[in-house]
């Protein structure tokens, strides 16, 4: 396409260079004047707006663009389906953590007025620390209370809503009205109401409609209170003060310090308008762990994340400080990555059409990692026939891997069933730092957890449990290992023993600290101390052998059970574990991205010529800035500016010859100079007023 075409149909031939710094001049037709119109073109609808089905798709066909239509479909539905029961789970941990200060904090606006604080404000004080996104589904949660119940509704101020006392009063009144009426019921409040028209800020508003409405609290949140003026903040909280008897404020404040430090800011005058309770809103750390148990050991899970990913989700979460939901959002991105780019995804779902299982489907299958190493794991096993069914038959391969999924995805769900039972029992246990279910999982999901130091504690743990702490084992054992008849005929004896036991004192075995005594001898004037067994009865005796058996047992369940989840064949359907998805988007390199493309312009442009794409010189066809930066990394710290436009000009005389306008040139030069300057890579040197300064260096 020739450039007049381009421009016309990127529709470049409007004027654009009143908002352009530098740009290239292109004189008038003569056929028509300046003035004239252009002419209109017909419009044709695009074959996408033909097609509402194309429009609605999200996931675009996978295998080289062979794959089914049907496909493509079921992938997503399925993810859909997938991620909305996670969602749930998500939604109902954040409940739960939140479900005790909200019941306080709720209890505390309802049972408190002016008369019960001595005339003062009520004034909930609630410090999040850095757990900020909690105190907004409080106050969200807060508000959808009162507002349900008709006694009133919350309003939230935010400190850059509060410039001035008169910009303050008309947000929370425009707030108060429109979290009921709505923004067209917030404009005829103001309208239709009878008498003398009053300014927006007006508090008389505000008193006219609680009259109206019959609220009972009105709560004004100050989300950020530690960033408001405290003069500002004084005189809002004075002026309600003053008109508590009309108007039922309720005050909660969000504080991200300490009580005591914005206590301090304030004046005398304004803490003594304030009469509350202190509420603390738990640590986001252990919401964001507790949403990884749960969606990593559900167990009707059907998608597990890996080790790689689970590690730069906590790596995230342990260097920067990371919000339960954009915990949630890092996770819901990394099921979505699996659905969008795995077509052996289409398998998680409840039922698939035939047409998704042919073309390149069952050759994606063959081309497995996890595919290679089963067929080679039944050569050693002496079976080739089975190789070549594999092989050769695609309805056979189909049925085993529909097997294996369902075989390889159960023992991801005992994985992590056992993980659970170690962290259970180290809790047990005397150390200072508690192993989390998060650092459990990435041992777990490396298949180095079953000979770990981990497992050792917890079973020396297990050896040294009275019988009440071990009957609380027992019960929490997985459904796996609970049917296992071994573990039966402990539990079953172990049952009988404690029905027999006479004493209320807990029957301890061998290995307990309090089963060893401390035995003193004198021997020529000195004092020897020895260790040994005390006299066990006979039911502890029994009380040993049974935690013999039962750690014999687990030993035996650890050694099956946590295997390196990598070694089954079709993981990668069930198991995401890619790491750079995930961290390319949540942790950018924006100055990589940026060097990457001005060196190496081609990476990123489509060209209709493979040798544009392919050579790394200098050329004209780049674009003029990344001309320019290249020549600019081939300099010193000072850089010529007249130097730097000769070997820019040199650029484009070497290809175009005399067809080389020395002003377009100049035009180039001077805005590619000026994108270099605006990237922050020059600027002007005072030593030398004809150069530049190099502000920033390749990788550095």
């Amino acid at each position: 396409m020739d450039p007049n075409g381009l421009e016309e149909a990127l529709d470049l031939s409007r004027d654009r260079s009143q908002y352009q710094g530098v740009y290239i001049y292109h004189p008038a037709k003569s056929g028509k004047s300046a003035n004239e119109p252009p002419n209109k073109r017909r419009k044709v609808s695009s074959a996408a707006s033909k097609d509402p089905k194309s429009s609605s798709q999200h996931f675009v066909p996978l295998l080289n663009g062979e794959e089914s239509a049907e496909g493509v479909q079921q992938r997503l539905d399925t993810y859909k389906k997938l991620w909305t029961q996670q969602e749930q789970k998500i939604q109902g941990i954040l409940e739960d953590v939140d479900a005790g200060v909200l019941t306080d904090v709720v209890s505390f606006v309802r049972e408190t007025s002016p008369e019960t604080c001595n005339g003062c404000i009520p004034t909930a004080l609630v410090t999040v620390g850095s757990n900020v996104s909690s105190l907004s589904r409080l106050l969200s949660r807060l508000n959808e209370q009162l507002t349900s119940s008709g006694e009133g509704g919350v309003v939230v101020l935010e400190s850059g809503d509060a410039p001035n006392l008169k910009s303050s009063l008309k947000n929370i009144i425009r707030l108060a009205v429109t979290n009921t009426e709505g923004n067209d019921g917030y404009h005829k409040f103001l309208t239709d109401r009878a008498g003398p028209r009053l300014l927006g800020y007006d508090l008389d508003l505000l008193n006219d409609y609680v009259q109206r409405k019959g609220t009972k609290k009105l709560v004004l949140a100050l989300r950020d209170s530690e960033a408001f003026d405290p003069a500002l903040l004084t005189d809002l909280l004075s002026l309600f003060q003053s008109w508590l008897d009309r108007i039922p404020f309720t005050v909660l404040l969000g504080i991200s310090t300490s009580v005591e430090l914005f206590e301090g800011r304030l004046p005398r005058s304004c803490v003594s308008l304030l009469q509350g309770k202190h509420f603390e809103v738990q640590d986001a750390g252990n919401c964001v762990d507790r949403i990884y148990e749960t969606l990593q050991t559900d167990p009707n899970g059907k998608l597990w994340i890996g080790r790689n990913v689970t590690s730069t989700l906590f790596e995230r979460a342990s260097d920067f400080f990371l919000t339960p939901e954009a915990f949630s959002r890092m996770v819901k991105y990394a099921c979505m990555s699996h659905f969008f780019a795995n077509p052996l995804s289409v398998l998680l779902g409840e039922s698939s059409p035939p047409e998704v299982f042919q073309g390149r489907f069952m050759e994606a299958i063959r081309n497995l990692p996890s595919f290679r190493m089963y067929c080679e794991d039944l050569v050693e096993a002496g079976s080739p026939t089975e190789v070549r069914d594999l092989l050769e038959n695609d309805n056979h391969l189909l049925e085993e891997a529909l097997n294996h999924l369902e075989v390889g995805q159960q023992k991801m769900r005992d994985i992590f069933q056992a993980v659970l039972l170690i962290h259970t029992c180290l809790q047990h246990t005397q150390a200072t730092k508690k192993t989390s279910v998060s650092d459990l999982s990435v041992r777990a999901l490396s298949g180095e957890l079953s000979e770990s130091q981990v497992v050792d504690d917890m079973l020396a743990t297990v050896r040294a449990m009275d019988s009440t702490k071990l009957e609380d084992v027992l019960n929490i054992l997985p459904v796996s290992l609970s049917k296992d008849s071994v573990l039966a005929d402990i539990k079953a004896d172990f049952s009988t023993l404690l029905e027999a036991r006479t004493d209320s004192q807990p029957l301890r075995s061998e290995y307990n600290i309090n089963s060893s005594v401390t035995k003193t001898t004198v021997v020529q004037q000195r004092i020897q101390l020895s260790k040994g067994k005390a006299n066990l009865s006979k039911q502890d005796v029994e009380f040993t052998k049974i935690i013999d058996r039962l750690v014999a047992a687990l030993q035996e369940h650890f050694e099956e059970t946590l295997i390196r989840p990598q070694e089954l064949f079709m993981h990668e359907a069930f198991l995401f574990d890619l790491r750079n998805p995930l961290k390319e988007n949540f942790a950018p390199r924006p100055r990589f991205a940026i060097e990457r493309a001005m060196a190496s312009p081609f990476d990123y442009l489509i060209s209709s010529s493979e040798n544009d794409q392919k050579q790394t010189r200098i050329s004209a066809k780049q674009p003029a800035a990344a001309i320019l930066y290249q020549l600019y990394l081939e300099s010193g710290a000072l850089v010529n500016v007249h130097d730097l436009w000769q070997a820019f000009y040199a650029v484009f005389e070497n290809e175009q010859g005399n067809k080389c306008d020395d002003r377009i040139v100049m035009a180039l030069f001077y805005g590619a100079l000026s994108d270099l300057r605006m990237f922050g890579m020059v600027k002007n040197s005072r030593k030398k007023t004809d150069h530049l300064a190099k502000s920033a260096w390749l990788g550095l």
